[in-house]
This record gives C-alpha cells, structure tokens and sequence, in this order.
C-alpha cells in the first residue's frame, strides 16, 4: 500500500510540475495522501494543526534508520513499514528502540533526533 501511496503522490508532483496554474485540489490531494502514507506506522491518534508535521517528522526518522541504522540495533533487512510509533515507544519489528514517558516526549525525541541529523 505504502508503494501504491508514493505512485500517486510522484503522479500529482509531477501534473503539478507541467501545470502553470496551482490547482489547490491536487495540492490538497497530495497533502492528504503524505499524510496518509506518513501516519501508517503511527499508533497513536494525531489530533493538532501539527498532525501532518508530526507524521512527517516520524516518516523521515524511520526512512533514516532504515537507510542509516541506529546504535545497537541490527538494521540490515528491515524497512520503513517494521518500524512503529506507539503511545510510550519506538519498535522494530516488536523490539524496543526507545521507550518514552508519553506521546509528547516521543515526539519531541523524533524532531530532536531529525533536527541535529539535519533530516
């Protein structure tokens, strides 16, 4: 599903690109389905006007540990769908990466981690 998602946002990246004119519905579309394919690891509810940064935070932190690793956990053949954000953890493929006191503390991990990563 996660592929289905990235061929439809390219698809209006790329009408977006030929059209001169900003079609505000195929922006909204595009936003929608990010924030659709961003929010399948999250298992927790995002309810703010930062729900869409939220989720996109935590989407560049898995992309990031998938690509890069993170200290002491073996990350060779894992990818972004077997890491998930619950209410107090991080987990790859059900193993704590990190366990955290609430959402808030989990998130603010996330965008710390991405920030002096330069994500």
């Amino acid at each position: 599903m996660n592929d289905t998602i990235t061929k439809q946002i390219n698809k209006i990246e790329l009408q977006l690109l030929k059209n001169e004119k900003l079609d505000i519905n195929l922006i909204q579309k595009k936003n929608e389905l990010e924030f659709k394919r961003n929010k399948q690891n999250i298992n927790f509810r995002l309810t703010c006007n930062n729900k869409y940064y939220y989720a996109n935070q935590c989407y560049q932190f898995a992309k990031h540990i998938v690509n890069n690793g993170y200290p002491y956990k073996d990350t060779n053949n894992i990818n972004v769908n077997d890491i998930s954000f619950n209410k107090h953890s991080i987990k790859i493929n059900n193993s704590d990466l990190k366990t955290f006191n609430n959402k808030d503390e989990l998130l603010g991990f996330v965008i710390g981690y991405n920030t002096a990563n330069n994500i």
